[in-house]
């Protein structure tokens, strides 16, 4: 269902679309003409975003921010009982129009969101810090800047990303190959069976808490999605021991969406062949920005800059609870990192416990 909705701005008459599904023909020709505009849209800005795999039962929604016929702005997200997310921490799903207001094109997705959060009690919106949302804070959202992601400049090409790799990471990839690892893209039904009985064994590993717990059949649907998303998987001496997932928006920004891997095999760096190759293809089809997902220090290791982003966050809980605990969580933590290295150990134990 799309549900359009006129509201009176000072600028004028501006307009906006709530879609719960894939656009209509009309209003798909209009957000494919702003992902012409838009500096570097993901995929998830896209209409492509409702024929993820990953949505069901989690009531995925877009706004479209409209100035007259035009888009000028749009945000995708999911819908939850009590809550309305868009993005994630490391993730925005947001994108506006670098040729119009700013400050009237986040109005209106403001606008358009919380008519979509109606009887939501947890509102969040990320954006990237090069991407602020001034409409956001004006509706009452708390602005916080967090960690962000790191992200690689491709416009140099693929000979001089490598070059300027820390001279570890040449290093380890020089190492992979040396030790007969192999990438090749996922293509084949065998293929995707080997995918899976590895991705199936990595959901088991003690090594780190894995959240996510993908079907056979959402696994597959990406698998066929070709025109977004590609899989790539390391073989050592024939068997597939490693894999490593990127979907993107052709012409724009790659992202690197998951990975999994064998224990037993991480002595071999497939991990670091993986994504190596993963930059190799990335430049060879033309794409500019790689958003690596995260800062965390594997990925920190590939160079390239870590980019802020910004959480916009309305809570409408009884006293706040969201931001009451997450500010008692921050005094904790400074009091934490005040006490002696030993008493800090102590104390971490005893709340895994």
């Amino acid at each position: 269902m799309t549900i359009h909705i006129d509201s009176k701005h000072s600028h004028g008459t501006t307009r906006f679309a709530i879609l719960h599904e894939f656009p209509d023909p009309q209003i798909e020709s209009r957000w494919r003409e702003f992902l012409t505009r838009a500096e570097f849209p993901a995929q998830y800005e896209t209409p492509e975003f409702f024929l993820e795999p990953y949505w069901i039962g989690q009531n995925p929604f877009a706004v479209l921010a409209f100035d007259n016929a035009k888009v000028i702005g749009v945000l995708t997200g999911l819908r939850y009982r009590d809550e309305v997310v868009s993005g994630l921490q490391s993730r925005p799903q947001v994108c506006l129009d670098p040729n119009a207001d700013q400050l009237l094109t986040s109005e209106i997705l403001a606008e358009g969101l919380m008519s979509e959060a109606r009887g939501a009690n947890l509102i969040t919106v990320y954006s990237w810090a090069t991407t602020p949302l001034p409409g956001f804070p004006q509706r009452g959202f708390g602005l916080r800047e967090l960690e962000g992601a790191v992200v690689l400049d491709l416009s140099p090409g693929a000979d001089a990303v490598f070059e300027n790799f820390p001279k570890n990471r040449r290093r380890d990839i020089r190492l992979a190959i040396r030790n007969g690892i192999e990438v090749a893209e996922e293509t084949t039904t065998e293929d995707l069976h080997a995918y899976w009985e590895v991705y199936s064994t990595w959901r088991k590993t003690d090594r780190k808490q894995i959240r996510h717990d993908r079907s056979f059949e959402s696994i597959e649907k990406v698998h066929n999605m070709r025109g977004n998303h590609r899989r790539f998987l390391a073989r050592y001496q024939g068997k597939v021991i490693a894999a490593a997932g990127v979907r993107f928006y052709a012409g724009s920004v790659i992202e690197y969406a998951n990975n999994c891997s064998l224990d037993e095999f991480m002595k071999l760096l497939p991990n670091d062949l993986l994504f190596w190759r993963t930059i190799e293809w990335a430049c060879r089809n033309g794409f500019k920005r790689y958003s690596l997902g995260g800062a965390h220090q594997f990925l920190r290791k590939w160079g390239g800059t870590v980019v802020p982003i910004y959480r916009y966050r309305l809570d409408r809980t009884l006293f706040r609870r969201h931001d009451l605990k997450e500010y008692l969580s921050g005094k904790a933590r400074k009091l934490l990192g005040r006490m002696p290295a030993a008493w800090q150990e102590r104390i971490r134990k005893a709340f895994k416990k």
